[in-house]
């Protein structure tokens, strides 16, 4: 493995951590940076040697320390995913400011899909702070022009407000929160207009397929609602790294 590879694994492992505590804390409106890591079973602080992605969590064989409570997989999971986003989005866009601009869109999208599957919630510091700063990136740090930017904020989230308000309409029932119309107005904001309703189509059939899926297994009813948020995650991602070759095969440029 090259070094360099290596430095942005632990670098996505160490973001991962960070990441960690976001998706325990936002949902909570609990603070980020106060009080330090602790065990949220016994509230003891953690010290710097229990917090060492991944290692640490081997280490512990999955245990505090101090009361002996499990720790979640999730933990190290979340670590591990990170990391290899990282050392993806760093290899696509450079260990420069666009790949770190980059970094911070995947890295929302990871907490954002965490927090809709153990919530059913998008937090508006994500979603609305996601938003902003993508319009302001898009001056000159990511690859689209403020334009496309501001285009791409009003046709994600006006879509879907759109579809929203036609199935609540119709059906008298809400298909879809408003926390997925501002996530796609994000998307849009990092990745501009072009690729709003490819987002849009892969994350619908993705979310379909899963959902029959379910049906199939009897695990749902046709009643019972999937969070959209992952699947949203899922098509802004296939369209970050895979967006022109995919428009491309569905011929539409």
């Amino acid at each position: 493995m090259e070094w360099s590879n290596f430095f942005y694994l632990m670098f996505g492992a160490l973001l991962g951590s960070f990441l960690n505590v976001c998706i325990v804390r936002l949902p909570k409106e609990e603070s980020i940076i106060w009080p330090s890591s602790h065990c949220r079973h016994c509230n003891k602080t953690l010290p710097w040697y229990d917090l060492i992605p991944i290692l640490s969590y081997l280490y512990l064989l999955g245990r505090c320390q101090f009361c002996k409570e499990k720790i979640s997989v999730e933990y190290p999971l979340i670590e591990l995913i990170t990391a290899f986003l990282a050392l993806w989005v760093f290899h696509e866009f450079g260990f420069r400011t666009q790949g770190f601009a980059y970094l911070i869109f995947v890295s929302a999208l990871l907490v954002t899909t965490v927090i809709d599957i153990h919530y059913r919630i998008i937090p508006d510091s994500i979603s609305i702070g996601g938003t902003i700063l993508g319009f302001l990136l898009s001056f000159h740090f990511l690859q689209i022009s403020y334009i496309d930017s501001s285009l791409g904020i009003l046709l994600g989230g006006g879509v879907l407000f759109i579809i929203a308000y036609l199935y609540l309409k119709f059906t008298g029932r809400e298909g879809m929160g408003g926390g997925d119309i501002k996530l796609a107005a994000m998307i849009g904001a990092f990745l501009g207009y072009k690729f709003v309703f490819l987002v849009l189509f892969i994350s619908s059939i993705a979310g379909s397929l899963v959902g029959i899926g379910l049906i199939l297994i009897q695990r749902q009813d046709l009643k019972s609602a999937l969070p959209f948020g992952p699947f949203l995650a899922v098509g802004a991602l296939s369209s970050l790294f895979y967006g022109e070759p995919l428009l491309y095969w569905l011929g539409y440029f």
